[in-house]
């Protein structure tokens, strides 16, 4: 039995390790829905040791990455994933992103330091861009009154579907190290998202405003900073990538 360790059990990783199971793999996990503390090194390193294959979803602190800090040398001979961010790109002023693409250049930058850590051990290495799904998409900030829509009419990002990120990295483990980009097939801006959830629920989207009126917090205002567009074409070709929700309008009208 495929022996899975999946560090931070968390909503994405989450849709990952139920494609697992249903396959057959058996899973330890840390994280609150996981059977493992993290900091209890003893069990960990045992659970590291009969692992095959380990996922990590956590993300680096101000400490920097916490896995790797505590555990990387109880990662030799493990096929290791990681679950990265497109914010490793920086801002590009909307132009295409791909794996070529260097990184570090963005606010994130313990995020592209990680990632590179990851690539060195030669990890399957997934980079993600705004993630949506069950409990967790446009419908939710609508019916919380939490929507914006903001006036920047060149701002365009790319998204994906959890489901298609736990499709494209159970298919990742047979491939090559590196990293892959995991979005789906339409960027486009965050106002054209809501506006059609705001469709189909039948409701008036919310009013255009800038930048300042919306009121965000420093980390979603930061959201807005960067501006690209992430192409996946090395995943369809090297995974078999072929997402199942390939627009946001695929992706919404399936969470209704």
């Amino acid at each position: 039995m495929t022996q899975l360790l999946v560090f931070g059990l968390g909503y994405t990783a989450k849709r990952i390790a139920d494609l697992a199971v249903s396959a057959g793999w058996h899973l330890r996990a840390t994280g609150s829905d996981g059977d493992l503390d993290f900091s209890d090194g003893e069990a960990v390193r045992a659970a590291l040791a009969e692992a095959d294959l380990v996922l990590s979803s956590v993300p680096p602190g101000d400490e920097g990455e916490p896995v790797l800090t505590r555990y990387a040398d109880a990662l030799d001979g493990k096929r290791l994933a990681y679950l990265s961010a497109t914010g490793v790109y920086g801002d590009t002023g909307g132009a295409w992103v791909d794996e070529s693409t260097t990184t570090g250049t963005g606010r994130r930058t313990k995020r592209a330091e990680a990632d590179s850590r990851w690539l060195a051990l030669g990890a399957r290495v997934f980079r993600l861009p705004g993630i949506y799904g069950p409990g967790r998409s446009a419908f939710e900030r609508i019916a919380s009154g939490k929507a914006h829509r903001i006036d920047l009419p060149e701002q365009v990002f790319s998204r994906v579907h959890v489901a298609d990120i736990a499709q494209g990295v159970m298919a990742g483990w047979q491939a090559p190290p590196g990293a892959y980009n995991l979005a789906d097939d339409l960027p486009a801006s965050q106002n054209a998202v809501i506006e059609e959830a705001c469709r189909l629920m039948g409701r008036e989207p919310p009013p255009l405003v800038s930048l300042d009126e919306a009121g965000l917090s420093p980390m979603a205002r930061g959201f807005y900073a960067e501006n690209r567009r992430v192409a996946n074409g090395k995943a369809k070709r090297v995974l078999g990538f072929q997402p199942r929700y390939r627009t946001y309008r695929e992706g919404l009208r399936s969470l209704l």
